[in-house]
């Protein structure tokens, strides 16, 4: 071997333990599910003892309105969630990126509740969303108002409430992040030329924050899909299917209902979603970047 091919391969060499270790503890499992949701799967078989019964457990799901509830379920608290979230830590950015006495304090304080367990976060909301001594219903009764059905009619209200309680903060660091890693030169300039703080976040501020809020969200979207800690303890998918979304659903199908295969194919249905969001965002991504170099290179042009 030459030395130039050995400096080629090198790179390689420095690559393959870690390529080695992704495709046994990623891609391993994940091809595992895919080959299980083709099976009739019981837990207590092994998949090898397993009958191979193609497409019939994504064809079922198609044909099971409950797994239509949940998807739908899924998709509605996914995205309230995560608009909510986009705005309020945006906002919370925008507000809190000044130089103020005691601002330290406040960012601390803000990122508290992502630090708390999920487990945790589901048992303070079902206290306070408790019909009789909650919080809530209690200070409605003081101001003389009729209590509110929180975990029953409201229920997949009150988890939206409790997600985005936690989960704002996580927007809210990565949008102060971005904010003050933009370039100091181009806010000064637009101060200078006479815009007011609104016309510098509308025109400046938030398109030059833009690929950084695009990744937040889908990281946030992601998450969105999975959650399954906070659901289960504040309300355990019910009343009925109100609160089930999908993730609380594949563990119940599999631990419950005994159907592995048929828990391994709504995981599927669940990726194959996500997998269109990614691509989707990193479509969007790719186009604002050309669309900024379109820009750059005209304004060049022009100058």
């Amino acid at each position: 071997m030459t030395r130039i091919s050995a400096n080629r391969l090198t790179p390689y060499m420095f690559i393959a333990p870690a390529a080695l270790v992704m495709l046994i503890a990623l891609f391993y499992p994940i091809a595992y599910m895919i080959w299980g949701s083709f099976r009739d799967w019981d837990p207590s078989q092994t998949i090898g003892e397993t009958d191979f019964v193609g497409l019939a457990n994504y064809a079922r799901l198609l044909r099971d309105p409950a797994f239509h509830e949940s998807f739908w379920v899924t998709l509605v608290f996914a995205f309230t969630v995560v608009s909510v979230e986009m705005v309020l830590g945006v906002g919370l950015a925008l507000l809190l990126d000044r130089n103020i006495r005691g601002m330290s304090v406040l960012r601390t304080l803000f990122i508290l509740p992502m630090m708390i367990a999920p487990v945790v976060v589901g048992l303070i909301w079902r206290y306070m969303f408790h019909q009789t001594y909650g919080t809530f219903n209690r200070f409605l009764e003081a101001l003389g108002l009729p209590t509110v059905d929180w975990l029953g009619q409201n229920a997949l209200l009150s988890v939206i409430i409790a997600d985005i309680w936690q989960w704002t903060p996580f927007i809210f660091i990565l949008s102060l992040a971005a904010l003050q890693s933009l370039p100091r030169s181009a806010l000064e300039a637009a101060r200078i030329d006479g815009a007011t703080g609104w016309q510098q976040i509308i025109y400046i501020k938030l398109p030059l924050m833009m690929p950084v809020l695009i990744v937040t969200m889908l990281l946030r979207l992601i998450d969105a899909f999975k959650v399954l800690e906070v659901i289960l303890v504040l309300t355990g998918g019910g009343p009925g299917l109100q609160t089930e979304i999908l993730a609380l659903r594949i563990a119940r199908t599999a631990r419950e209902f005994r159907e592995l295969g048929e828990a391994a194919a709504m995981s599927n249905y669940l990726l194959m979603l996500l997998m269109v969001l990614t691509l989707g965002m990193f479509a969007f991504t790719r186009w604002q970047e050309a669309r900024a170099r379109r820009l750059r290179f005209t304004q060049e042009e022009e100058g």
